[in-house]
């Protein structure tokens, strides 16, 4: 009978390691450590533990496990310091996430979101413009830039207005360059047939000053209005619309000052006069 190895003595308790069946005539012996090490899930951080300084230099490098929680910090705490760690990051990912978002390029955008500065913006645009980003994960890259407030180029606004996705179509709208290689498309999209493309469409073209915009946006002053709409609708109002911009002032609480300032705005005798009034008494 040959003889029982005792496995406690050699420091083993499961005839087992990491997962694996130990196979002791293998020849292979035990893992090594660096193999072992690399098989151990990183230990979690309290991003609100790190100063400023240690923030920024885990975030290139941040595994899954921690990854969210550091992004949303930089966030947070509105770091600028952190935007190139944040694109570094992003970067890391470049090449993958064809058929499925990559939640670290995900939490990247979402931390620049959070930081909103210009530097934060131009690093969204690098994303799109170099192709870091791709598949589901464009959308949330283009919504970043939306909401940033940058604005991308023609050459790459024109192969996002005609997107597959219409979710990627209505934020290109709102980080588009109004440049007239990109108006045509803007117009043609007036007739999406998802109505929050139209919508973003409408929008965009109003603050070019493009009256084709101004029964869509007309409607919506009346039937949904929005702090967008109303914005956009103040370089091609005309006598309905300002009739309605006066309606919100006076009826809706969240929207007053938004309605009070587009009526401001407006070079017209009428706006002038409901402005007037809505402010008061000196």
């Amino acid at each position: 009978m040959p003889p029982r190895v005792d496995l406690a003595r050699h420091g083993l308790q499961h005839a087992s390691v990491l997962g694996r069946q130990l196979d002791l005539f293998s020849g292979r012996g035990l893992p090594g450590s660096d193999e072992v090490a690399a098989r151990v899930e990183p230990a979690r951080l309290v991003p609100s533990d790190l100063d400023d300084a240690t923030l920024v230099a885990v975030l290139p490098e941040a595994r899954l496990a921690n990854c969210r929680a550091l992004c949303e910090e930089a966030g947070r705490r509105r770091l600028t310091a952190a935007v190139p760690a944040l694109e570094a990051l992003c970067q890391r990912f470049k090449g993958f996430g064809v058929e499925h978002a990559v939640p670290e390029q995900i939490a990247a955008l979402r931390g620049l979101v959070a930081i909103r500065t210009h530097e934060a913006g131009v690093a969204v645009a690098r994303f799109i413009t170099g192709n870091v980003v791709q598949g589901p994960a464009l959308y949330e890259a283009v919504r970043a830039a939306a909401i940033i407030g940058c604005r991308l180029p023609p050459g790459f606004s024109l192969k996002l207005l005609r997107h597959n996705d219409p979710r990627v179509r209505a934020a290109a709208c709102r980080c588009t360059q109004l440049h007239a290689e990109v108006i045509p498309l803007l117009l043609d999209l007036l007739d999406d047939l998802h109505g929050t493309v139209a919508f973003a469409a409408a929008c965009a073209l109003g603050r070019a000053g493009r009256v084709e915009a101004r029964p869509m946006l007309t409607r919506l002053l009346r039937e949904g209005p929005t702090a967008e709409a109303i914005d956009a609708v103040s370089s091609v109002a005309d006598e309905d619309c300002i009739v309605q911009l006066g309606r919100i002032a006076r009826t809706n609480v969240e929207l007053s000052a938004a309605a009070i300032d587009a009526l401001d705005a407006i070079d017209n005798p009428r706006a002038q006069a409901i402005a007037e009034t809505l402010h008061g008494p000196a």
